[in-house]
């Protein structure tokens, strides 16, 4: 395994919760860690299977929420009725810019959202623990965007 820290977490995860701890379900942690970029259940599944995986849909599914349980993957729905998955392992905290046209997802990060989400906690007699941010836009020069004529997904 690559991500020793990560499974060393999710394994402390299953035993903690009783839950069963299968080679399946790291080969699930390890793909989703390895996967670059925000993906779908589905996506993940199918990658697996293209690297002659034999991990279920179920336990991809299952997994993948006991993995959001465990902190080491975030759940992300971006408006369009699909839900993405990313690693928080490792990672810093960011932002998306999702577009609402070709389905683009951009991250980025900014100190001053970072800020005001503090400020805002405490303003509010809240210390805030974490934050999520999306901004939705559309493509300024959409017949130039190869994301909306491949529709491809960042």
């Amino acid at each position: 395994m690559k991500n020793n820290q990560a499974t060393e977490l999710f394994r402390d995860f299953l035993k903690r919760g009783s839950n069963r701890i299968t080679p399946e379900r790291f080969e699930v942690l390890e793909a989703a860690l390895e996967f670059d970029g925000h993906f779908s259940a589905d996506e993940l599944f199918i990658s697996m299977k293209n690297n002659h995986s034999h991990v279920s849909r179920a336990t991809v599914y299952n997994t993948l929420e006991l993995l959001c349980q465990a902190e080491l993957l975030s759940l992300r729905n971006f408006s369009n009725k699909v839900n993405y998955y990313e690693s928080n392992f490792k990672r810093q905290n960011h932002f998306h810019l999702v577009c609402m046209d070709c389905g683009r997802i951009v991250e980025f990060t900014d100190n001053r959202l970072e800020e005001m989400s503090k400020e805002i906690g405490e303003n509010l007699g809240f210390k805030t623990s974490s934050y999520s941010y999306n901004i939705f836009a559309r493509c300024e020069k959409k017949p130039d965007c190869p994301w909306y004529n491949g529709k491809k997904n960042a």
